[in-house]
């Protein structure tokens, strides 16, 4: 990673050389434009050469020394806040199960309920944003490099709701995570750690299958709630999953599943209601009221709303209130 200085407001940038090595030739100069305050201006492609191996030897120096002095002893950096906030991942390693919709329409309604709500997408397609309807400049890469400052990151959604957004930049920082020599399970959580402390809630959407970043997310979050989507390939990825969490487990004792929710319930057909039946004997304590099929849940992200918004009466829209009644502990939000 090298750095750059925007020359208008001074903001300073890391940029993964790796990203332009190959489409940029030795004395060229690329163009670069500032997250910050949109001003593009040049950059010589040798001065960031030369300064990333410059920091790559340092590294490596700091790394010797680490190991000499015996300080290669994995550590948590994130120490417990004033502030009891509660960390959900929204996860499952299969994909297509409405793992973004519940992200996106739990944060909504316990934003509505009059919760703070921090919604953070580890997603490299960045859904929760065109969700909500919006369109961050910055987000969870930027804080993640420490590019920019959490308030440069964070966009405020909705009354009650902040989002911290995904993309396809978050493919180059799983790469940074993955080179780190010690730790590398902490790099959200510190990154996290003078955020969180604002919110009640932070929920957080993760990408299907198997990584860093999703290992990340379970040395962060201490709830897990899985959408499992009623068809008999999402109920298999489940059982794949409660293996993966259970290894997560055997380091970090904080995290725990606590929901299990079912989704595309159709009741015109009788596999789901069968799967429907089998969860609930499967998973009693975990098992969630079923967020029922309806095409409302579709038809609402072309709007940039929730569930909430775009169809405040449907049946999925009640099935979310239940949601949110029972991860709140209130029977009485949102009636």
């Amino acid at each position: 990673m090298a750095i750059i200085v925007c020359p208008k407001c001074e903001k300073k940038h890391k940029v993964n050389i790796d990203s332009i090595r190959g489409n940029a030739h030795l004395g060229k100069k690329i163009s670069a434009r500032c997250k910050s305050c949109g001003h593009k201006f040049p950059v010589q492609i040798d001065a960031l050469i030369n300064q990333e191996e410059e920091q790559v030897q340092e590294q490596v120096q700091e790394s010797v020394q680490e190991s000499v002095q015996g300080l290669s002893k994995e550590q948590e950096p994130v120490q417990e806040s004033g502030k009891n906030v509660r960390k959900i991942c929204v996860s499952l390693s299969k994909g297509g199960v409405g793992k973004t919709t519940t992200s996106v329409n739990l944060s909504a309604g316990l934003a509505l309920a009059g919760y703070k709500v921090l919604l953070v997408d580890t997603d490299t397609q960045g859904q929760s944003s065109y969700i909500l309807g919006t369109k961050p400049r910055a987000g969870l890469t930027e804080l993640l490099t420490k590019e920019l400052a959490p308030e440069e990151c964070i966009v405020r959604a909705r009354k009650n709701l902040w989002l911290l957004s995904g993309g396809k930049s978050l493919a180059g920082v799983k790469r940074i995570i993955d080179r780190k020599s010690f730790g590398a399970e902490w790099t959200l959580s510190a990154a996290m750690k003078e955020v969180d402390s604002r919110y009640d809630f932070v929920i957080i959407d993760t990408a299907p299958g198997w990584d860093q970043l999703i290992v990340n997310v379970l040395f962060y979050a201490t709830e897990v709630l899985v959408p499992v989507a009623l068809e008999v390939m999402p109920l298999q990825g489940l059982s794949e999953f409660m293996k993966s969490l259970g290894s997560i487990q055997k380091y970090r004792k904080e995290i725990a599943l606590k929901y299990i929710v079912p989704t595309f319930l159709d009741s015109r057909i009788k596999g789901p209601e069968a799967i429907y039946a089998q969860l609930k004997k499967l998973y009693p304590e975990y098992i969630c009221t079923p967020i029922r099929y309806s095409e409302n849940l579709s038809e609402a992200p072309s709007y940039g709303k929730s569930i909430f918004e775009f169809a405040p009466g449907c049946t999925a829209t009640a099935d979310y209130r239940e949601l949110i009644r029972k991860v709140t502990f209130d029977d009485s939000a949102l009636l």
